[in-house]
C-alpha cells in the first residue's frame, strides 16, 4: 500500500471474562496515513487539507470544483507534485495545478488561511456565505429516481470495496453509483470523509462527466453541510450516508433541492430531503 498506510507497534490487551488479570501481546498494527497536502494554484497556495496520500490529482481537481473554480476536465491542464517551502526535496506532499488558458484562477479572499483538518472540510474559510457557493448546475431540475432498495445495498456495496479500511478500520469511503441499477462507477478512501468526496468529484471532471446526472454518491459516515455544498457543485442530485445528518445540511438540501438520505441500515432509511424521488412499494404522503 505504499503510504496510503504505516505500520506500529503496539500493545493489544485482552480482558479476560474469568481470569482475575488482563493479557497482553505485543505486535505490529496497520494504520492508515494522515499527512499535509498543500493544494497551489499556478503557484500560489489555496489551501492545506490532511489526507490520505494517494489519488491527490483527483483530490485537487474535486476540490476545485467544489470551490467553483472548474466544472469541465479542459480546464484542469496539468498538476505535479513538487518539493515544499525550506526544502529541496519532493515529498510529495505539494501538488501545483496548472488551469487551463482562460480559466480564471480562485478568488484570492477563499484561500484557507488555516489548515483544512481531516474531520472537517470547511474549517478555515473565512464565513459560512463562501461556502454557499452558486453552482454552475441544478440539482432540483434532474429527473433521477431511486429505488428504495437500491439504496438499501449502497452501504454493504461500498463497504465490500473498502480495501484499506479492512487492513486499518481508520479510513472513510464515498462511492459514486449510478441511480437507476446501483453500479458503482468509482470508490475513494480516505482519512477525511470530505477528501474521499473530492477524490470521487475529481475522478468525475478529469473524466468529463459533470455534472453528475442521475447518479448517487454514497457515503460510510454522516452527512455534514459541506458534503451536500460538494454534492450539489458537482451536480450530484441523490446523497446518501450510513449516518445521521446535520441540521445545515438538511437546510441546504432542502433548498438546492438535492435528495438526503441517512442512516441508510439495513432495510430501513430516514428521507430528509427530496423524498418523491425515492421509490417505494407504497406511495408516500405528500
Amino acid at each position: 500500500m505504499g503510504r496510503i498506510t504505516t505500520r506500529t507497534k503496539i500493545v493489544r490487551i485482552t480482558v479476560g471474562v474469568d481470569e482475575p488479570d488482563a493479557s497482553t501481546v505485543r505486535r505490529m498494527d496497520t494504520l492508515a496515513a494522515e499527512e499535509p497536502l498543500e493544494i497551489r494554484v499556478g503557484g500560489t497556495p489555496l489551501t492545506v487539507t490532511m489526507r490520505t496520500p494517494g489519488d491527490d490529482v483527483e483530490l485537487a481537481a474535486g476540490f476545485l470544483v467544489s470551490e467553483g473554480v472548474i466544472t469541465r476536465a479542459d480546464q484542469f491542464a496539468s498538476a505535479m507534485h513538487c518539493s515544499g517551502p525550506g526544502t529541496e526535496a519532493n515529498t510529495y506532499n505539494v501538488l501545483d495545478v496548472r488551469l487551463a488558458p482562460g480559466t480564471p484562477p480562485p478568488d484570492p479572499a477563499r484561500a484557507r488561511h488555516s489548515y483544512t483538518t481531516s474531520a472537517c472540510g470547511v474549517c478555515g474559510a473565512a464565513s459560512i456565505d463562501q461556502v454557499r457557493t452558486a453552482s454552475s448546475f441544478d440539482v432540483s431540475a434532474d429527473p433521477v429516481g431511486v429505488d428504495a432498495a437500491v439504496l438499501a445495498e449502497l452501504p454493504d456495496t461500498l463497504r465490500t470495496r473498502q480495501a484499506v479500511f479492512e487492513k486499518t478500520g481508520g479510513l472513510h469511503a464515498a462511492a459514486l453509483c449510478d441511480a437507476s441499477t446501483g453500479e458503482v462507477l468509482v470508490v475513494r478512501e480516505d482519512v477525511g470523509r470530505h477528501n474521499a468526496v473530492d477524490k470521487v468529484i475529481g475522478w468525475a471532471v478529469l473524466n468529463d462527466r459533470l455534472p453528475l446526472h442521475t447518479t448517487v454518491l454514497q457515503v460510510s459516515g454522516r452527512a455534514s453541510f459541506e458534503l451536500v455544498q460538494k454534492a450539489v457543485m458537482a451536480g450530484i442530485p441523490i446523497l446518501s450516508a450510513v449516518s445521521a445528518p446535520s441540521s445545515l445540511a438538511v437546510e441546504m438540501a432542502e433548498s438546492s433541492g438535492l435528495t438526503l438520505v441517512g442512516f441508510v441500515r439495513g432495510d430501513s432509511m430516514n428521507v430528509y430531503a427530496r423524498a418523491d424521488r425515492v421509490r417505494t412499494s407504497a406511495l408516500l404522503p405528500a
